[in-house]
């Protein structure tokens, strides 16, 4: 079983995209499944084991575009991981690329973004943590 406080305190981590493995790891020991991630206003929804958590926005709305672009998404990723931009730049750009919302999966170690029809737009595998 895990809380919000326990995710969020793991986040605080995250400086940039390259502590992202990390983090993963971390929440995945919390017993967390899953998560989704919502650019609109950053809510997240956070599942594990028969249990579902729903975070609150983290910011002020985001438009989502309506048109998608996963290669401006992929751009956009690999400079993030490059920790070239913070969190909410990357957001907004993701929502620039038609980003509605990223499924991480810490079964699958996947991190899957969607655009607003729910069409997969990237699936990326998430690599393991260094330590």
């Amino acid at each position: 079983m895990f809380t919000e406080q326990q995710i969020l305190a793991a986040h605080s981590k995250v400086k940039s995209g390259a502590d992202f493995p990390k983090y993963i790891q971390e929440i995945k020991v919390l017993g967390l499944t899953q998560y989704e991630f919502w650019v609109t206003d950053g809510h997240t929804s956070y599942y594990g084991n028969e249990e579902v958590i729903n975070g609150k926005g983290k910011y002020d709305f985001i438009e989502i575009a309506s048109i998608s672009s996963a290669a401006t998404l992929r751009h956009n990723i690999a400079i993030h991981q490059q920790g070239q931009t913070d969190f909410l730049t990357f957001c907004r750009q993701a929502a620039d690329a038609g980003v509605e919302k990223w499924v991480i999966d810490t079964q699958k170690m996947m991190c899957t973004y969607y655009n607003v029809d729910g069409d997969e737009m990237v699936a990326e595998p998430i690599p393991q943590a260094a330590y």
